[in-house]
């Protein structure tokens, strides 16, 4: 089987075995890719009273959604938002928070639509709106930014003598010689053109490692990422958290960087929604951008981390340890290799430095990468496609109706000029700066 067809195959399947790469549905480690809808897990604590409707919820025309999410500590807002009742308190009672294997059957779902028994919303990565927008053809629109921060690159026990870190540079002897070898370090991405595959290209590419030639890019499930790297089948992964945990705590590999230590307060994953279902429903799409608002400010509550993580470690959600989730969301980082952070300031953040307002500004620095990478033409009309899809208009109407206060409401729909770790710095006035400044690309 070519790489072509076996990354292909991998995309398309997410749970069988391609060539040497694992993705089956669950590990020794009690990991878990079955689809389910959830209830209130034992020993989670929904909310006082779920049956009252909150006197500033508007007339929803629907209260049944199906809204999908991956294992990954960023979707805890919109599961809490279900387990905590905040969904039911503006008139949303009938919310299903449906487990997806992959981000292909995420974005396969997606497609569908709940009328064709998928989904119609989910947890997602940033890019991946666009991505049905422009070449699916299923229109998209982002309601609110998920979190900032929370992801890491990990790499194998095998590496540990580079002491990777922030500068890859110290692979790249290792990749050239693996590479003049025919048997290229294969690096593991979560989805083609989504934040992982993104983080890890940057990363690379700033240490002199073309992505595309350098090292082998695979796509895996993020609940598949440790069990590859146990069998060997990768040297390094990019993926949010508890995975790279969980490799820490297995003794399996160590974190080479926080994905925060990349880009300080980089935007991260999204609640997107079938442009159709919130034309139809723009009450009920209120509705929910308020529960998911809600339980963002709830997450981000130092005194509820705990509680947060019990109930999105449970069987039906992430089917993990707590222990290997709650450190990495306090921002307590053991790298695994005798580094160590407590509270660290790029620790997953839900609510504060407005980690819920989509700003465009990042979505066109998504879409200028995706360019960067040859995943969408030079000529993509960004700004246009950016104003279609990124609905931040929606998220101030339900952030005034939940009485947020001013200072809490961005007033521009840019966070100013970004500056990467490497000192390269991105406005999203001027992308095609951005992307003349970059050694390594293919536009």
């Amino acid at each position: 089987m070519t790489n072509l067809s076996r990354r292909q195959f991998i995309i398309t399947a997410g749970v069988a075995t391609a060539g040497s790469i694992v993705v089956h549905g669950c590990t020794s480690s009690g990991q878990s890719g079955e689809n389910s809808s959830s209830t209130t897990p034992s020993g989670a604590s929904p909310a006082a009273n779920v049956t009252q409707v909150a006197q500033n919820a508007p007339k929803v025309e629907t209260t049944k959604v199906k809204l999908g999410f991956i294992p990954l500590t960023d979707s805890a807002p919109i599961i809490i938002a279900k387990e905590k009742g905040f969904f039911a308190k503006y008139g949303m009672t009938d919310v299903e928070v449906v487990k997806q294997k992959s981000w292909p059957v995420t974005r396969d779902n997606l497609k569908l639509g709940s009328g064709g028994g998928g989904i119609d919303g989910a947890h997602i990565l940033s890019p991946m709106p666009y991505s049905l927008t422009i070449s699916d053809k299923v229109p998209m629109y982002i309601l609110a930014r998920l979190n900032l921060n929370g992801q890491a690159i990990s790499v194998s026990n095998n590496y540990k003598e580079f002491k990777l870190g922030t500068d890859s540079k110290a692979l790249k002897a290792s990749a050239d010689k693996a590479k003049a070898d025919k048997k290229l370090i294969k690096a593991a991405i979560t989805f083609p053109g989504g934040t992982h595959d993104l983080w890890m290209r940057y990363w690379l590419g700033a240490g002199g490692i073309d992505p595309d030639s350098d090292v082998g890019l695979e796509p895996v499930p993020p609940p598949q990422m440790v069990a590859n790297m146990k069998v060997g089948t990768v040297d390094a992964f990019c993926v949010g958290e508890p995975w790279n945990a969980q490799l820490v705590s297995q003794k399996l590999g160590y974190t080479a960087l926080v994905t925060g230590e990349l880009w300080k307060d980089h935007p991260e994953k999204a609640f997107t929604m079938r442009k159709d279902w919130v034309d139809k429903n723009p009450n009920a799409a209120q509705a929910l951008l308020m529960g998911v608002l809600e339980a963002q400010q709830w997450c981000d509550k130092p005194e509820n981390k705990d509680e947060m993580c019990k109930i999105i470690a449970a069987r039906k959600y992430f089917n993990v340890p707590v222990k290997d989730i709650v450190e990495r969301a306090k921002g307590n980082i053991d790298y695994g290799d005798g580094r160590k952070q407590e509270n660290f300031e790029a620790k997953m953040k839900f609510w504060q430095n407005n980690a819920s307002y989509p700003y465009k500004s990042h979505d066109i620095w998504f879409l200028t990468e995706n360019i960067r990478w040859g995943k969408l033409p030079a000529d993509t009309k960004v700004k246009e496609i950016v104003d279609q899809v990124n609905k931040e208009d929606l998220w101030k109407k339900a952030a005034q109706a939940l009485n947020i206060p001013a200072a809490q409401i961005p007033t521009s729909t840019s966070r100013g000029v970004e500056t990467f770790f490497d000192g390269v710095k991105f406005d999203a006035e001027k992308p095609e700066e951005y992307l003349k400044s970059l050694k390594i690309k293919k536009a």
